[in-house]
């Protein structure tokens, strides 16, 4: 951070990164970064190059795991331990780091989270409390109960330090790859595409993209600010916050150029295809760049390096049926 306040991303992301190497090493995973023709993944435009940036394969089995780490590292642990409210995926990051440094972990989940996130916090010995209808009310109760123990807060997406790990994603894609011409990023909170714009800036487009029904970052456009919007649909219990981070708000205002909106079917259809043709197990959340691609949403031009980026894998796999 400089002395005037504003935030140097770049360097934050950097620092994230040797963090992690040096005070966690093994940790983290280099997920791979596999690159496709357009017509392996049925579309018109054919001469189109797809990286499939596979971070479902990250620790925690999502791009979370990098942030709620980050975060731990970058702060002093009380005996508390720490504690976090969550859809699933940054519960399930903040346990499994929690469990890899030793210290406690308790996690608030909204009562449509699934049951599979919510047995996967139990293996990694995390105190689980599940209530309340949307990720808007564990988040208040993880709150109060915050105040009570002193525990180390862990926000889901609107911490610098969370911001920053999630934009190790993109320094990891640019050091694989290079530079891609698009990438194409899920919306919840707004973390992942905080990060990734962040470390891109405005040297590749970073293009955001929601389900319909959880628009957050696409109404906070309409309205010149964040807004609460309803929430539901497919997609919930990955991207169900409520509102744009205001974080992620101040970056992606300055280099995220588009917000699209997607249907569940769109959804559901890409995540059904990545697990018949390429036998890719992962969630809804992690799904809407190839159901942008697929459906026409967006159209790369010809001769295009588009990244997706595939964020997490915690499904249970007879949804895939």
């Amino acid at each position: 951070m400089t002395g005037s306040g504003v935030v140097d991303w770049r360097a934050e992301i950097e620092a994230a990164s040797k963090r992690a190497h040096e005070r966690a090493p093994g940790f983290l995973r280099e997920t791979p970064l596999w690159k496709l023709q357009g017509g392996a993944l049925g579309l018109a435009a054919r001469n189109v190059e797809v990286w499939l940036k596979l971070e479902h394969l990250q620790i925690s089995g999502s791009f979370k795991a990098r942030g709620m780490m980050n975060r731990l590292l970058a702060n002093e642990i009380p005996a508390s331990g720490v504690i976090v409210a969550s859809g699933g995926n940054a519960g399930i990051a903040t346990a499994a780091a929690a469990q890899a440094l030793g210290v406690h972990c308790e996690v608030f989940l909204p009562n449509l989270s699934s049951e599979a996130k919510r047995a996967r916090l139990r293996a990694l010995g995390a105190q689980v409390v599940v209530g309340g209808d949307a990720y808007a009310d564990a988040l208040a109760a993880c709150l109060e109960r915050q105040r009570e123990t002193g525990a180390l807060l862990t926000h889901a997406y609107d911490q610098p330090e969370v911001v920053a790990g999630a934009g190790t994603l993109g320094l990891e894609i640019e050091r694989q790859g290079g530079l891609p011409d698009s990438v194409l990023v899920s919306v919840g909170g707004g973390g992942l595409i905080g990060g990734l714009a962040a470390w891109f800036e405005s040297r590749t487009r970073v293009v955001a993209l929601e389900p319909e029904r959880a628009p957050t970052l696409f109404k906070a456009r309409e309205a010149a600010e964040p807004v609460d919007v309803e929430v539901g649909g497919i997609a919930a219990d990955s991207l169900g916050a409520r509102r744009i981070g205001s974080i992620s708000w101040g970056i992606t205002q300055l280099h995220v150029p588009e917000a699209l909106l997607l249907t569940d079917e769109a959804i559901r259809a890409a995540q059904l295809w990545l697990w018949q043709e390429l036998k890719l197990a992962v969630e809804p959340a992690a799904a809407l760049p190839l159901a942008a691609l697929q459906s026409g949403a967006y159209v790369p031009r010809d001769g295009q390096k588009i990244c997706l980026i595939v964020c997490g894998a915690n499904v249970d796999p007879a949804t895939l049926a």
